[in-house]
Order: C-alpha cells, then structure tokens, then sequence
C-alpha cells in the first residue's frame, strides 16, 4: 500500500499498523475507506506472522471524526443504510480477527471513528484527545455499534448521557469511566499501544483467543450461560499443547515456550 491509500498497512515485525489516511478530512470514514479498511483486516487476519493490529490515524488531529458527513447528508436512505452495514461489518470483523487488536487514539475519536475504537480489545488514548458520539447533534444514531458497545463498557447511565446529549469526553475522563484503558503523552502513543500489545502476545496465544471469546460472546448472555461458555472454553483450551506448556512450566518453575497450537494432547 501507498502513503495515499484510505488505509495504510504497515508491518513492524509480527505486528501491524493500520492507518486511517484522510487527515485532511479528519479521516472520515466513507465508503472508500471502510472497504479499505476491511480489505487490510482481512489481509492481516489471511497472514500467520501476523500477531497483533494496532489501529490508528493520520495526522495529529484525528483518530477518525467518524461518518463521512458530506456523502451522509447527500446519499438516500438506502446507501447511508449500506454505510453503516459495512461499518458494522468493519466493526464486527476486528472484534473477531482472530489477532490482538489495540486501538491508538491520536486525537479526536468522535461517532463512527470511536465505534471502530470501542470495537477493539484495548484502547490507549493520548492525553488531551476528545471522545464522544455527537450523533444526535447532527440527527443521526450511533448506528454502527455504538448503541451497543458503549454500555457495555462504561455502563448504562454514563452511555446514556454520553448517546443521548453528544457531549464529549477528554482522555482523562475516559479513563475513569473505563471508555480507554491508558492515557499517555502523545509523544509516548505508539510505543505505549505496542508495549500493551506485546504485553498480551507474551501469553498463551490460545488462551488469549479463547479468553477473548468468552468476554466477547458471553457479553451477550445471561450470566449463567456466560458461566457456562467459560467452562466449556476452559475444557477447550486444556486441549491445547499451551496448556499442557503452560502447567508444566509453572510447576517446574521455568518460563513457557508458547506454540498456539490447537491440537488435542493425546
């Protein structure tokens, strides 16, 4: 990929680095990059020496101000409806990767923009950036997940507020309300959402995919059937030669040397 693709793919060893590249459009995301978008997850997700994603945008102004606004207010219903079934389909696409996923918010992470963040495993924010799902503002929804994502992590009242008025959040105030996991000196972003991203790699690759799953799945549960799910999952990846690596070292009292290999033990 070029420097002038929607979305630039960057490999930095087994991680990548995903760009959103319409700074001068504070990276709006339109038809063109979410397609973008889907073709590099898609790219990184088919490439076994790929671990991890980081997400992040171009420029120092924006992660991504979300929907395109011009192509909304111009398009039918129909294809502001086939947007935001593409975005879904973007946000749903990370959520499921298969890879460690961390979102790097640059600067503001506004509607669509902080749907693709919420949408992450973890997300580390530069100190000053401004978060929120102005939609309402504009007449809109946050329809591409943010409805559903955002209460689910800073709960029912705060999500509330934050979707129904449009007001915005600093960084700090993120934190605090569990919408970012780290907030940093933009000078320290990068290296901070790689150290976290590396931090996870260093664990089981099948207990991180299998402990992911179960969060991710069992969100939509009841709590016993969530219950369940992480039993069922623990059965799963005892058949796992992680685990078998895993136990071992521990009662020997060594480091484990990780396969990520789903094969039953015999």
């Amino acid at each position: 990929m070029s420097k002038s693709d929607p979305v630039v793919y960057a490999e930095e060893g087994d991680v990548v680095w995903l760009t959103l590249n319409r700074p001068e459009a504070l990276n709006a995301l339109g038809p063109e990059m979410l397609e973008a978008l889907l073709a590099a997850l898609a790219r990184a997700a088919r490439d076994p020496a790929v671990r991890a994603v980081i997400l992040t945008g171009a420029g120092e102004r924006a992660f991504s101000a979300g929907a395109d606004i011009a192509f909304l207010n111009a398009a039918d219903p129909a294809a502001v409806r086939e947007l935001a079934r593409t975005a879904v389909e973007v946000t749903r696409r990370i959520e499921t990767l298969g890879k460690v996923v961390v979102a790097a918010i640059n600067g503001y992470a506004l509607g669509g923009g902080l749907e693709l963040a919420e949408a992450c495993m973890v997300r580390v924010a530069a100190r000053g950036v401004r978060l929120g799902h102005p939609e309402v503002r504009i007449g809109a929804i946050a329809g591409w997940g943010g409805t559903t994502r955002l209460p689910r992590l800073v709960g029912r009242g705060r999500a509330a507020e934050m979707l129904l008025t449009g007001a915005m959040v600093d960084a700090d105030e993120a934190q605090r309300i569990g919408l970012v996991n780290r907030v940093v000196d933009r000078e320290m972003l990068r290296d901070e959402a790689e150290r976290i991203a590396r931090s996870i790699l260093s664990n089981s690759p099948a207990a991180v995919r299998l402990t992911w799953e179960a969060m991710h799945r069992g969100l939509g549960m009841s709590l016993e059937e969530s219950a369940l799910l992480g039993a069922d999952l623990f059965g799963q990846v005892a058949a796992t030669e992680d685990f078998r690596e895993g136990t071992r070292a521990f009662l020997d009292h060594v480091e484990p040397t990780w396969s990520g290999r789903k094969d039953t033990v015999a």
